[in-house]
């Protein structure tokens, strides 16, 4: 899964250090450090423990750097045998309410180039909606076309999508298991270039990277596919290439039967149930393979809360996955640099609740630190701010340089959107992060695709965003609040940076406000109409 981009906190607490010294303040440039009185103490030492922290996991974007360029000839290496004999091949299309994506992709998997007597599409809907009887009778037609597909319908979401996929499999034909969700379209040659990397009877998994139809439809598409590039090209790459564990990512993969069973099976406790497995399969042995070179397009959510609810469902399955595996994996008998990459992994998305402890200390630690020299600046400071501002802007425009080398500058432009992205998601992904902590258990909330569909028919799939809006617009008018203390103390190298946050804040709650007023002043007219026939 991905974690968003943190913010460069420690920017803005060394600006008002920064801006004492370029007004010639600095006579004494540690006499700050003597004025400073306990209460004074009990603000920066938390804040800079938790930035401290924080940072931590930013020199850990460029150790996945380093670690990418080092194994990179290692990726796209193609099997060192190919099947005599194909395998048999189970394709599984789990849906729920996927109505405006389902025909495109049995179009697309009915194509895949494989023997159809050694392939199965298995079509797992648990539907509450018209997806249910337009999918059925969609399957019934390529059946009677002489197509090798099967439609599984369940009256209860039991497991969600792990139940689904786990009764599938155990009235399955395959000895491999292809996945795919709704809104994927894999290429016709998917199996044929991945299939034969199971020749070698410790490979469990085959993970291919994903890329996205939409990826040009508005700023939110483009910095999602950033978030998401830096995780399929330096993450996976670093991952797979040195050896450490990685996680199969719920779809456009293969997996090996045996491996899924060794495992202990899809299981239903974590709201990530393919990095549960995937880790469980590890512990167990199995190799995992990523293959860059196939790539898989879908749909990115194109509407901000619909992004929100979707990272969350992400933050909250990983840490319940450190919660039930990580003491597991730390008492394993593995090398330390695949226990500590597995932490690192698990762990990142606790730095959202860290945030909004820094959050509401930034203002004071501010006008605490007015006051203090800038040698402290260069030696406590600029470290901070190298391991996490500079962390984010070399990983994600380092992805883009590996995948668009003519094109990635344009990148730059995009940084500042990225930044307030990863902003936006601080208070919906605390709640998820809190929720695993204290075990509080969700459904599974399916992000909504809707493949070009219309406005009006958009309407039924979207979730309600309830308080969420209105907490991160108060966040926000906080960090107005510190824009206007910095400009009032000349605190104006603050300023570019508070700005993300409070643009991240706004962009986050007034897109998401418009948008249910769109849709409330959508359902009013469709009513009227109605009214007047």
């Amino acid at each position: 899964m991905v974690a968003a981009a943190i913010p460069p906190f420690a920017f803005l607490a060394s600006a008002s250090a920064f801006s004492r010294w370029q007004r010639g303040f600095f006579d004494d440039t540690f006499a700050g450090i003597h004025q400073l009185t306990w209460f004074d103490y009990a603000l920066l030492i938390p804040y800079f423990t938790v930035l401290i922290v924080l940072s931590i996991y930013g020199l850990h974007r460029y150790y996945c750097i380093r670690e990418y360029f080092k194994h990179r000839p290692k990726l796209n290496q193609p099997p060192a045998q190919r099947f005599d004999r194909l395998p048999r091949v189970t394709i599984q299309l789990p849906l729920y309410n996927e109505r405006y994506v389902v025909e495109q992709l049995l179009e697309q998997v009915v194509q895949m180039e494989y023997p159809k007597e050694l392939l199965e599409i298995q079509v797992l809907d648990d539907s509450t909606d018209e997806t249910h009887p337009f999918t059925e009778r969609l399957v019934n037609e390529y059946r009677a076309q002489g197509y090798p597909i099967v439609y599984r319908h369940r009256a209860n979401r039991h497991g969600f999508k792990a139940g689904a996929l786990q009764e599938g499999m155990e009235v399955a034909t395959g000895e491999f298991f292809a996945i795919f969700d709704a809104d994927f379209l894999p290429p016709k040659d998917f199996l044929t270039r991945t299939i034969h990397h199971f020749t070698d009877s410790k490979v469990g998994m085959v993970q291919t990277r994903w890329t996205y139809t939409n990826r040009h439809y508005n700023i939110l598409t483009e910095v999602q596919g950033m978030l998401l590039d830096g995780h399929f090209v330096l993450e996976h790459g670093a991952r797979y290439g040195g050896g450490t564990f990685f996680n199969f990512n719920g779809t456009a993969g293969i997996l090996r039967r045996a491996m899924i069973q060794d495992a202990g099976g899809w299981e239903h406790d974590t709201l990530t149930e393919d990095s549960d497995l995937s880790y469980r399969a590890q512990l167990k042995g199995w190799n995992f393979v990523y293959v860059p070179s196939v790539e898989c397009p879908s749909e990115l959510p194109v509407e901000t809360h619909a992004f929100q609810v979707q990272q969350s469902r992400w933050a909250k399955g990983l840490m319940q996955v450190a919660i039930k595996l990580l003491m597991r994996i730390l008492k394993a008998d593995l090398p330390f640099r695949i226990k500590a990459e597995a932490f690192c992994h698990l762990t990142p998305n606790i730095s959202y609740p860290l945030m909004i402890v820094v959050s509401a200390l930034m203002l004071p630690v501010m006008i605490v630190r007015f006051y203090v020299g800038w040698v402290e600046m260069l030696l406590l400071d600029l470290p901070l701010v190298i391991a996490s501002f500079w962390s984010i802007s070399a990983f994600y425009l380092i992805a883009q340089r590996e995948l668009y080398p003519q094109t990635w500058k344009r990148s730059l432009f995009f940084l500042p959107a990225l930044m307030s992205a990863g902003v936006a998601l601080t208070v919906i992904n605390t709640r998820a992060v809190l929720e695993a902590i204290f075990g509080v258990q969700t459904a599974f909330v399916r992000t909504p695709k809707f493949a070009g569909a219309g406005k009006t028919e958009q309407k039924k799939y979207r979730a309600r965003s309830g308080w969420l809006p209105y907490a991160e617009l108060a966040i926000g008018t906080y960090f107005l609040s510190m824009v206007l203390y910095a400009i009032d103390t000349f605190n104006f190298m603050a300023v570019p940076v508070l700005m993300l946050f409070v643009g991240g804040y706004y962009w986050a709650a007034f897109s998401t406000l418009w948008q249910e007023h769109q849709d409330r002043m959508r359902w009013e007219a469709a009513r009227k109409l109605e009214t007047a026939r």
